[in-house]
């Protein structure tokens, strides 16, 4: 039989070994903290696959003040080229330019300057609503833009020298255009009556009204149907300059 003594030796041996293989708590720490930097590590490697993970962000912006300089610099080249040209185009236009009679002229002509004298009015109108008769079209018994325009050209062929429609002056550019029970002048609808204004001759304007072949038929719906037409002299009327562009835009063929 084993002694007292013996077993307590055999129980002291047992306990000094099962100390020694036992991990304390530092020891654990230690070692997850080794194996997570080992995993930061390896996983920082396998991203950047040998490249920088944090570029040099000064070199970038370096690089970019370099490029922004190049453009301004070409910029201001295309500018230096732009106002060379600007310049010689300024001294050939100021070689080219007429006298100031000549510009007078070609202002006048274009309906770009007030005028006044006297003239001749013309004014259009719809038949009253009350008018109907049987068998006649309602768009008969309105004013449309060929009847305006009749009447401009027989002004013009009497010697107009400015007219107004509407006291919008005429160019050689105006456009006379029905939309819907208005007419569009300029970009603006008018709906009547229409007031035509020429400055010139009376004498020669009114031959002209009188003679001409579409006015004389409009005359004769005036009298059968009530259309609106009146014609009258006056001493003297002012005219105001043409305000829009003067410009010509028409289509291109593609390509």
């Amino acid at each position: 039989m084993v002694d007292a003594l013996t077993l307590a030796r055999i129980r002291v041996r047992r306990a000094l070994r099962w100390g020694r293989r036992r991990p304390t708590a530092g020891k654990l720490a230690t070692f997850a903290t080794c194996l997570a930097a080992g995993l930061m590590m390896t996983t920082g490697a396998l991203a950047a696959d040998g490249a920088d993970l944090r570029p040099n962000q000064t070199t970038d912006l370096i690089d970019l003040v370099r490029a922004e300089a190049d453009r301004n610099a070409e910029l201001a080249s295309r500018v230096a080229t732009l106002r060379a040209q600007v310049d010689t185009l300024a001294q050939d236009l100021s070689a080219d330019q007429p006298a100031d009679a000549d510009l007078t002229e070609l202002s006048q002509q274009a309906a770009l300057t007030p005028v006044k004298g006297p003239a001749v009015t013309v004014t259009l109108a719809d038949a009253p609503l009350s008018v109907k008769p049987a068998g006649v079209a309602d768009e008969l018994l309105v004013v449309h833009q060929q009847d305006i325009q009749a009447v401009a050209n027989a002004l013009w062929e009497g010697g107009a020298e400015a007219m107004t429609i509407q006291g919008q002056r005429v160019t050689s550019r105006t456009g006379i255009k029905c939309v819907g029970n208005t007419v569009l002048l300029h970009g603006v609808p008018y709906a009547p009556p229409y007031v035509i204004t020429a400055i010139g001759d009376q004498v020669r304007m009114e031959a002209s009204l009188a003679t001409s072949a579409y006015l004389r038929t409009y005359r004769e719906y005036v009298t059968a149907y009530r259309l609106g037409y009146a014609q009258q002299r006056v001493d003297e009327v002012a005219m105001p300059g043409f305000q829009g562009s003067v410009g010509l835009r028409y289509a291109r063929p593609a390509g």
